[in-house]
């Protein structure tokens, strides 16, 4: 792989090494192979990369948007340059295919980069008269981010946390999800090349302690993390403890509903889409199914039908259209789930098996007859596996469709515009879609609700995230005081 980056961390505009920190292996999904190692940054590593951050900020803000906004342009056509070669250490990264990768995550990395380096110099105050007085309002930056990264998207929530922070005029300090260290490198290697100035964007690597370290660090302004409920609760409460902004993108059992109007071949699409792509670890995934009884039948055969088309291999290869699971851990989390399925009197459709062969395979999973109660049904799988529900009218189903701690995402498909809207309104969920699923623009907010998260990322809503609002008081004429 010459595309792989050249150490472990990237501090101060340059790749740093330090072999003291534990050993990370890197696995390739598809093989089981160790195909690199990193260190888990020292102490040193993480006071290094916080300094670099902190001296470099004052500079980068005091820098016009339209400059910071030029470089993330300039790196958003890096990107996209070198989209081929990214996708390549995407898939080595995290086992998804090649179809996958060269499509929707480099890309989606520079569309941010572009999105936001956009807007960097739109980003102003407002003025507001009052009689002779007046009062003026400053957007100005946090000061040093943190970013903790999950393993799913890796370049891509690398780039959704950094493109935004970076626009405001802040510097960052980005942790990669251990199990996916390899892809944050390259866009740290390629905002400096870019030429964003030593120190504005830094990677580090590391375990959950690395990450505590970084989050309950004075000099940290602001955590952006996308991760597990478990693990936002966590580091949402350190956070706090030390009044620290913060934005959580976290995870989701999220429903979609399908209503016996809906065109049958778009809604077995959006719950492919919505439970296959990346082999199902995605947190937004409508992995609740929610269809209507009436075309339930004809549903589940045209879904059995399409997944038994998918082409499951080679990752590398262009052709295969579904890949491993990221790790043997996440394989065996994921078979725990179908073996509770089977156990709990859900009915398997299809799939359900370990594929014979290297790597982390399991086949595309569907069960139906599920039922609100069983473990399937109410926790994140993060895998290939759909539960099926029945449903019998729309006051029912969105009862149900609410019922869980969970909001990030949910999905409709329908006929009726009116029902749509209506049934969109009444979700209890942050991303919501009508007639398809897992689409992510940057122009558009990305969040959840309830325990799925606090903030948006993307679009104009990201950059009330990254930045404060400074009033300041203008009086024209003499000041009165009562003594």
């Amino acid at each position: 792989m010459q595309t792989q980056p050249t150490a472990s961390h990237f501090i101060g505009g340059e790749y740093v090494e330090d072999t003291a920190g534990k050993p990370i292996d890197v696995i390739y999904p598809a093989t089981g192979e160790v195909i690199g190692r990193v260190h888990s940054a020292t102490p040193a590593i993480v006071d290094r990369a916080l300094e670099a951050a902190r001296g470099a900020q004052a500079a980068w803000a005091a820098m016009t948007g339209t400059e910071r906004g030029r470089i993330l342009r300039r790196a958003a056509d890096i990107m996209r340059e070198r989209n081929h070669e990214l996708s390549v250490l995407e898939t080595y990264d995290t086992g998804k295919p090649y179809q996958e990768t060269s499509v929707a995550d480099a890309t989606s990395g520079a569309d941010a980069l572009e999105y936001f380096g956009g807007m960097a110099a739109t980003l102003t105050g407002e003025h507001i008269q009052l009689g002779e007085d007046w009062v003026y309002t400053r957007r100005e930056p946090l000061g040093v981010c943190v970013g903790i990264g999950a393993w799913n998207y890796p370049t891509q929530i690398a780039s959704w946390k950094g493109a935004p922070a970076l626009a405001c005029g802040n510097t960052m300090v980005f942790k990669p999800s251990e199990t996916t260290p390899l892809c944050a490198l390259k866009v740290a290697e390629i905002l400096h090349e870019a030429g964003a100035p030593a120190g504005v964007y830094n990677v580090v690597q590391g375990l959950g302690d690395v990450g505590a370290a970084l989050v309950s660090d004075a000099r940290v302004d602001k955590v952006s993390l996308t991760g597990s409920v478990p693990t936002g609760r966590k580091v949402y409460a350190a956070a706090a403890a030390e009044m620290k902004h913060v934005t959580m993108e976290l995870g989701g059992k999220s429903p979609m509903i399908v209503f016996d109007d809906a065109d049958i071949e778009n809604a077995v699409s959006g719950a492919i889409l919505g439970n296959f792509y990346s082999s199902g670890q995605v947190c937004s995934n409508g992995t609740r199914v929610f269809v209507q009884k009436g075309i339930k039948e004809a549903f589940l055969a045209r879904l059995s039908e399409r997944l038994g088309q998918a082409v499951i291999g080679d990752p590398q290869d262009p052709a295969t259209s579904f890949g491993p699971m990221v790790s043997a851990r996440q394989m065996e989390i994921v078979q725990g789930y179908i073996a509770k399925g089977q156990d709990e009197g859900a009915r398997l459709v299809c799939g359900g098996n370990r594929l014979q062969r290297d790597g982390f395979f399991l086949e595309p999973t569907v069960f139906a007859d599920v039922t609100d109660g069983m473990t399937i049904a109410r926790e994140e799988i993060f895998g290939p596996v759909m539960a099926v529900l029945d449903f019998e009218d729309e006051g029912d189903v969105m009862a149900r469709a609410n019922d869980t701690e969970f909001g990030l995402a949910a999905g409709v498909f329908t006929r009726d515009l009116a029902r749509a809207h209506r049934v969109a309104a009444g979700f209890e969920a942050g991303t919501c879609y009508i007639n398809t699923y897992n689409d992510a623009p940057v122009e558009a907010p990305f969040g959840g609700v309830k325990a799925s998260g606090v903030g948006r990322e993307n679009s104009k809503a990201a950059i009330e995230h990254y930045s404060q609002v400074k009033s300041v008081y203008v009086r024209m004429g003499d000041l009165e005081a009562p003594f």
